[in-house]
């Protein structure tokens, strides 16, 4: 039996940094936003080990106390923060949201996307077990950890290429897997891979297993033209093979982009095609899929939220 609330003035659907920045915004001025965890309370950042580049902290944050401390601050000033699934979102009556959970209904008159996105995994032993421990997916916010370590890259397109570029900043080797001999990309960049000495491409290989007890030690590599396995040690894998944007609820209700992604109708706003819309955070950020810029458009959000709301009292 699905119980229904009363009508909220916000829902936000999402728990990460975006989310919860919405929420703090939106609580302190007095709009006592409703915000619904969803299935990774806290997003993807509580599956990073440690944190070294958000702002504010001097010292290393684990990536579920930083989220902890942002859902304390939302719930300190009013939002009210419920720990449920939203399994249907219906837009389409005008001024109204209706929001199912998996035992409750929720309305209200504005609503802010952050469901962010889920990464592309490879789907082989160890490599839930030996997540964030070695196995990851943001070079740019792991980087730094792996000084003087050996690293690996999974993918053949451009992020993977320019991962690669980034690591070499700290890592003393990075090696480039990759299933086949294509490689989706930019001449430069792709020239500027080739003639880096720290860095080797090695086409037709994939990963069939990660190793570790702790973190990750070792991998099995598997040729698929030679049919060769080989174990080697390595330090850290970040697979760069894409995001999938959570926006299967909001298919033929809100515009997408090609690649699925919630579409911004405005620059510099968080306005989608519809008025009482409005996303942020990775769900419509599919470039730079970073913490501190998904705070950055949650703030934009409550922002652009409040302003619709102040408009139809």
């Amino acid at each position: 039996m699905i119980n229904k609330t009363n009508k909220e003035n916000v829902i936000i659907l999402g728990s990460g940094p975006a989310g919860l920045t919405a929420g703090i915004y939106l609580a302190r001025a007095g709009f006592k936003p409703l915000l619904i965890e969803g299935m990774q309370p806290g997003g993807w950042l509580t599956t990073t080990s440690l944190v070294e580049n958000y702002p504010g902290f001097d010292k290393d944050i684990e990536g579920v106390e930083l989220m902890m401390k942002m859902k304390k601050q939302a719930e300190k000033y009013g939002c009210q923060v419920v720990s449920d699934v939203a399994k249907k979102v219906d837009i389409s009556k005008k001024g109204l949201i209706k929001v199912s959970g998996l035992n409750k209904e929720y309305s209200a008159q504005a609503l802010i996307i952050s469901t962010g996105t889920n990464p592309r995994k490879l789907g082989i032993n160890g490599e839930e077990k030996l997540w964030g421990r070695g196995v990851a997916i943001c070079a740019t916010c792991d980087g730094a950890l792996y000084q003087n370590k050996k690293v690996i890259i999974i993918g053949g397109g451009n992020t993977a290429f320019n991962n690669a570029l980034f690591l070499t900043k700290f890592a003393s080797e990075v090696k480039i897997l990759n299933r086949n001999d294509q490689y989706r990309v930019e001449k430069e960049t792709l020239d500027e891979v080739i003639t880096n000495k720290k860095i080797k491409i090695i086409p037709f290989a994939e990963i069939k297993e990660f190793l570790g007890s702790e973190k990750l030690e070792k991998v099995i590599i598997f040729n698929n033209k030679t049919k060769i396995e080989e174990k080697i040690d390595v330090d850290g894998v970040f697979l760069s093979i894409g995001h999938t944007p959570n926006t299967k609820l909001f298919k033929n209700q809100l515009d997408l982009t090609k690649k699925g992604y919630i579409k911004i109708i405005e620059p510099w706003s968080t306005k989608t095609s519809q008025n009482n819309v409005f996303a942020c955070g990775d769900v419509m950020d599919y470039k730079y899929q970073q913490a501190v810029i998904s705070a950055g458009t949650g703030c934009m959000a409550a922002l652009d939220a409040q302003k619709y709301l102040d408009s139809i009292k």
